[in-house]
């Protein structure tokens, strides 16, 4: 499946911004499950001062904001031809040890809650049906609403605010899988809705790995493994590790995002 892909995000702060930096994490690299056809990256208000891969292989942009803007702008766009796996990532490996993944963050740290949603995983069965059965609990316990949680909300603090997005989902599910002792990370990207062209925002699913697969993923927002409508982008132990945009700024107190996002066949 080839997907297009247009994607602006735009910074406005309440005042001049007297130095400013982003990590833009917004392309995608080819593997056996995608091969990107074309990307293109366009900044303003600001300057790409260096690329580099961060150390979970993800492609990364360090950009500047000129001095005194009130206005940045990240506008990428491009095509990426999917191939299906079943939601399969396998084992491809990068230079991060799998024990590596096996680690909390704050963002992912386990209290009682997911302690608790972590016992089935280990439960009579196989490992990969308990992992799905993991999927559907987390939605029950905590239904897709974006009114519940912001950016920094922690894995236990969405469980115990009773609901959460594709960001709190995912950090839910790769505690309670550490908490089982399984490698589990975070995988942002976009998914292709085929309902319409507009996307609400950009997306975020797990992966865990399993012994003879290597990464499988879960999207538990959905309830379904990925699919070839998926574009992966980054991953991390946490969303912060494989956020599309974080960054530093003096001389502004306070700023507004503003996303576009299409996606089409």
């Amino acid at each position: 499946m080839k997907l297009e892909i247009s994607h602006t995000t735009q910074y406005t702060y309440d005042a001049p911004v007297s130095y400013g930096l982003q990590q833009v994490r917004l392309t995608p690299t080819s593997t056996k499950h995608q091969t990107v056809l074309d990307w293109n990256i366009s900044i303003s208000g600001g300057v790409q001062e260096l690329e580099f891969q961060d150390q979970y292989q993800n492609q990364t942009l360090l950009v500047q904001a000129d001095a005194g803007t009130t206005e940045v702008s990240v506008q990428v766009s491009g095509v990426v031809e999917t191939h299906s796996s079943d939601g399969i990532f396998g084992k491809i490996y990068g230079k991060a040890p799998l024990w590596h993944f096996c680690q909390s963050t704050p963002r992912t740290t386990p209290g009682r809650g997911i302690r608790k949603l972590a016992k089935q995983i280990r439960a009579k069965g196989d490992t990969l049906s308990n992992l799905h059965a993991l999927s559907k609990e987390i939605l029950a316990a905590a239904p897709y609403g974006e009114a519940n949680t912001f950016a920094g909300t922690s894995a236990e603090e969405a469980l115990k605010a009773g609901g959460g997005v594709c960001q709190d989902h995912a950090q839910i599910f790769v505690a309670a899988t550490r908490v089982a002792g399984i490698p589990a990370r975070y995988v942002s990207g976009y998914l292709m809705m085929d309902d319409r062209i507009d996307q609400d925002a950009s997306h975020a699913w797990a992966e865990a790995h399993l012994e003879g697969l290597g990464w499988v993923g879960f999207d538990v927002s959905n309830g379904i493994s990925p699919d070839e409508r998926y574009v992966r982008i980054a991953t991390g132990l946490d969303s912060r590790d494989a956020a599309p945009i974080t960054g530093i700024r003096r001389g502004a107190l306070d700023e507004t995002m503003i996303v576009s996002l299409q996606i089409q066949q």
